[in-house]
């Protein structure tokens, strides 16, 4: 699998159609995750796909959240995005709003992390640390069960992205964090660069 796009293009890409730092964040965050997940399911020749896959998945979501992974494909191919690229980041929408299903472990790991990430992301800006360091599988369970808290992140769509991959939801949960762990540091040094 490999991306007709640099990361930098991509990046580029991504700042055209958002402007909001939390799409830019989400986006970075995403990328990390899935870079971390790349290397460590054995993917590592494939980390920049896997990153720049993550980086563009929501990149028609600021300008028309309505139309999400619908206006996708416009603006990717519009930039000369490759069609297998193009699958890959509809994928994460499957059943809301794509038809595209996710079929390789990379897409189904895009679809099971996409909704979480944003979960973490919120339980670790409630933390004293606003960090996801020192976060404890224990506190995000009992985040995730609070169905009012990050009302907008989908936990059925996390539980079936576990069943899925053939994970636990704890397994997900770990992992993720893992994931974002690993990219935390990288992603506040961008964000402080965009900001």
């Amino acid at each position: 699998m490999t991306s007709n796009l640099t990361r930098q293009e991509a990046l580029e890409l991504l700042k055209k159609y958002n402007k909001e730092p939390f799409h830019i964040q989400h986006g970075l965050t995403v990328e990390g995750a899935m870079r971390y997940f790349a290397r460590e399911n054995g993917y590592g020749e494939d980390e920049e796909y896997w990153g720049i896959v993550g980086l563009l998945h929501d990149i028609d979501f600021e300008l028309y959240p309505e139309q999400h992974c619908v206006k996708a494909p416009e603006l990717l191919r519009e930039a000369g995005v490759s069609e297998e690229t193009i699958y890959s980041v509809c994928s994460h929408g499957y059943g809301l709003c794509s038809d595209q299903e996710p079929k390789h472990l990379m897409e189904k790991i895009l679809f099971a992390c996409d909704e979480l990430t944003g979960l973490i992301g919120a339980a670790a800006r409630m933390r004293p640390s606003k960090s996801v360091m020192d976060m404890e599988l224990s506190s995000l369970k009992k985040k995730f069960k609070d169905k009012r808290f990050a009302a907008g992140c989908s936990r059925e769509v996390i539980k079936e992205g576990a069943e899925r991959l053939g994970w636990t939801l704890d397994e997900l949960l770990e992992k993720t964090i893992l994931a974002m762990r690993s990219c935390e540091e990288s992603v506040n040094r961008e964000m402080e660069a965009y900001l």
